[in-house]
C-alpha cells in the first residue's frame, strides 16, 4: 500500500514518517521509503550519519534511465524523451514491485539496516544551487510520480513517502496515489490551516485522509484539533524521550519507544490497511490519466513535439493482475 505523510513545515511529519517506517520494520513488513520533501532529512531521522544521507542517489538525477526502463516495449510511448511525470503505463509497460531488484533500485535505493529489520530508501535530491532560478522542485518529484504510476504493491507491501511541506503536494497528481495520506498537524491555528487546504483541493478526487496531531500536551490540544477537523482526527501524539534522543543522534533500541507511541503507530497501520481493502483499481488508473491528459495540454504537447493524450491505453487498468509479470500485458 502506498502511504503519505503531509503537513506544514515543522510540524514533525518527518519524524512522524520516520517512526512509522521503523515500526512497518518491526512488524516483518516489506517497505520502500521515500523523502519528497525539499528538505532532505528522512535519512537522517531514519538513523544515517550526515555524510550517508549525503550519498544518496537522487531520484531526479536518474530520470533518463526511470522514463527508459518503465516504458518498456509499450508501443504507445515513441521515445523515453516524449514520456513525462504523469505517463501512465499500458500494454508492455515495466512495472514495479516493492520486493524485487530492478535497474531502477539499483540506481536509486539504498538499504538502511533499523534495529528491527532493512529498508529501501529513495530520494528525490536537494535543491542545489544549479537549479535556482532555472528549475523548480516538482520538477525533481517527478521521478517518484512516474514510480508510483507504475507500481504494483500488496496488502504486505509498503510505500511510504515523506512528502513536501504545505500544500505543495497538489502540484501534480501525485496526491491522488496513495491508499491514505496522513496529515501532521500541531494543536495551533497554524497546524490545521495547512489541513484545511488538503481537505479543500482533495474533496474532490477520494483521497482518503486522516489527521495525525503531533505535539499535544493534553485534554485540551486534543479538544482543539477535534473542533477543528472532526472525525478526520485520528490519534494525537505527545512528547517523546526516545524522539528527543534520536534527534540528538542518540537513539534507543526502537523497541524502547514508550508504550502509548507504539500504540499510536499501529493504529496508523491498522488505518492504512483498512483503506487499502477500499482500492478502486479503476479510479486510481483514471485519475492517472486524468493528470496525464491534464499535463499534457498545459505543457507536455508542446515540450516533447508530440501528442501525449495518444500514450493512453484505453483498455489497461493497473490492478493485482500485473503483480506477478515485469511487464504490463493486456487487461
Amino acid at each position: 500500500m502506498k502511504i503519505a505523510f503531509v503537513g506544514k513545515g515543522g510540524s514533525g511529519k518527518t519524524t512522524l514518517s520516520s517512526l512509522f517506517i521503523r515500526h512497518l520494520a518491526a512488524n516483518e513488513a516489506h517497505v520502500i521509503a521515500v523523502d519528497a520533501d525539499i528538505n532532505q532529512h528522512l535519512g537522517a531521522a531514519l538513523g544515517l550519519d550526515d555524510a550517508e544521507s549525503a550519498a544518496l542517489p537522487a531520484m531526479g538525477a536518474y530520470l533518463p534511465l526511470i522514463k527508459d526502463y518503465l516504458r518498456g516495449a509499450n508501443p504507445r510511448i515513441a521515445s523515453a524523451e516524449t514520456m513525462i511525470k504523469t505517463t501512465p503505463p499500458g500494454e508492455g509497460s515495466r512495472l514495479l514491485r516493492v520486493r524485487e531488484d530492478n535497474p531502477i533500485f539499483d540506481a536509486c535505493a539504498r538499504t538502511v539496516r533499523l534495529d528491527d529489520g532493512d529498508i529501501r530508501l529513495m530520494a528525490t535530491g536537494p535543491f542545489t544551487e544549479s537549479d535556482l532560478g532555472v528549475a523548480c522542485y516538482h520538477s525533481k518529484v517527478g521521478a517518484v510520480e512516474l514510480c508510483l504510476n507504475h507500481l504494483v504493491d500488496g496488502p504486505d507491501e509498503y510505500v511510504v513517502v515523506d512528502m513536501t511541506a504545505g500544500s505543495d503536494s497538489f502540484a501534480s497528481g501525485m496526491f491522488t496515489r496513495f491508499d491514505m495520506t496522513f496529515l501532521v498537524a500541531e494543536p495551533t491555528r497554524k497546524g490545521v490551516s495547512v489541513y484545511r487546504q488538503y481537505k479543500e483541493y482533495a474533496r474532490d478526487f477520494g483521497v482518503a485522509l486522516k489527521v495525525v496531531g503531533n505535539k499535544v500536551q493534553g485534554p485540551d490540544d486534543l479538544d482543539f484539533l477535534r473542533a477543528e477537523v472532526g472525525d478526520d482526527l485520528l490519534i494525537g501524539i505527545g512528547h517523546s524521550d526516545w524522539v528527543r534522543s534520536m534527534e540528538k543522534g542518540r537513539p534507543s533500541r526502537f523497541e524502547l519507544l514508550e508504550a502509548d507511541n507504539r500504540m499510536a503507530l499501529q493504529t496508523l497501520q491498522d488505518t492504512a490497511e483498512d483503506s487499502y481493502e477500499l482500492r478502486d483499481w479503476e479510479r486510481y488508473t483514471r485519475q492517472m490519466v486524468h493528470f496525464h491528459l491534464k499535463n499534457a495540454e498545459s505543457w507536455g504537447n508542446e515540450k516533447t513535439g508530440a501528442d501525449l493524450a495518444a500514450q493512453v491505453d484505453p483498455a489497461f487498468v493497473l490492478d493485482e493482475r500485473h503483480a506477478g509479470a515485469g511487464v504490463a500485458a493486456p487487461a
